[in-house]
């Protein structure tokens, strides 16, 4: 009976005025030797039943999130003449890559309540997850990483690079590095208006290792004592091999 009546709430409730429909150019990704990194288009539509609401403009909003992993954030300092670590934070997870592409500058399509909800911001991504205190400042070692990622291109906030016309047809290219880690890369596409989200939409694309590079990288994690030989091994046999031929060159 309860069962019966939920879907007949569900049933009776209305669709949602304004929502996604989107693809991805790509949903896997093949990391081998020559691998330089790639770009997915992400591409869709705005479907409606309705002409355009009135209100603010349409925003849509691209994130892709690689894996979560654990990060530890540490201050250094000087100390007796050396430079050591003294205070850090542990944040249990965030992601390893992490894109955030809008039509409109976030400020404008996003309001604070909506991003804390959602956890769209790269703050908010690592606001979002546990930290564990130890240090007195917590938000600066966040925006500390913040920074880092940034530097490194495994952040990145792109405004106003998602096309959109006529507030129906939208598409964005978003680059992902070359030193990606293996997993599924959720990808999530927001609709906003008045700062709201008022429509969301989610996929994900898998990234893995082929060839030569799955070989080394099961080795080294399955067998790490063979690898270790292995690598040893090869290390001396190119020494060997150097001095040999510097001994023939240079008499």
């Amino acid at each position: 009976m309860i069962r019966a009546l939920l879907l007949l709430l569900a049933l009776a409730a209305p669709a949602a005025a304004e929502e996604v429909v989107a693809a991805l150019s790509q949903d896997r990704v093949s990391i081998s030797t020559s691998f330089d990194g790639s770009e997915i288009l992400v591409f869709g539509a705005v479907k409606r039943e309705a002409p355009v609401p009135d209100g603010g403009p349409l925003g849509v909003i691209v994130t892709i999130a690689g894996p979560d992993e654990a990060v530890i954030v540490r201050r250094k300092d000087r100390r007796f003449g050396i430079w050591i670590n003294v205070e850090g934070i542990d944040v249990e997870r965030a992601p390893s890559f992490y894109a955030v592409a809008s039509s409109l500058p976030l400020a404008t399509s996003l309001s604070e309540t909506e991003d804390l909800r959602w956890s769209i911001s790269p703050r908010r991504k690592l606001r979002a997850v546990g930290a564990t205190d130890m240090a007195g400042d917590t938000p600066a070692f966040l925006e500390a990483l913040l920074r880092v990622r940034q530097d490194a291109e495994l952040y990145a906030v792109k405004e106003e690079t998602v096309a959109l016309r006529d507030e129906t047809l939208f598409s964005a290219e978003i680059a992902l590095p070359s030193d990606l880690t293996e997993g599924n890369y959720d990808t999530r596409i927001f609709l906003t208006r008045d700062g709201a989200v008022i429509d969301d939409y989610a996929t994900s694309i898998f990234v893995q290792k082929v060839g030569l590079e799955r070989m080394i990288y099961n080795l080294a994690h399955e067998q790490p004592l063979i690898y270790g030989l292995l690598s040893l091994f090869i290390a001396i046999s190119a020494g060997w091999l150097a001095s040999t031929v510097f001994r023939y060159i240079l008499p």
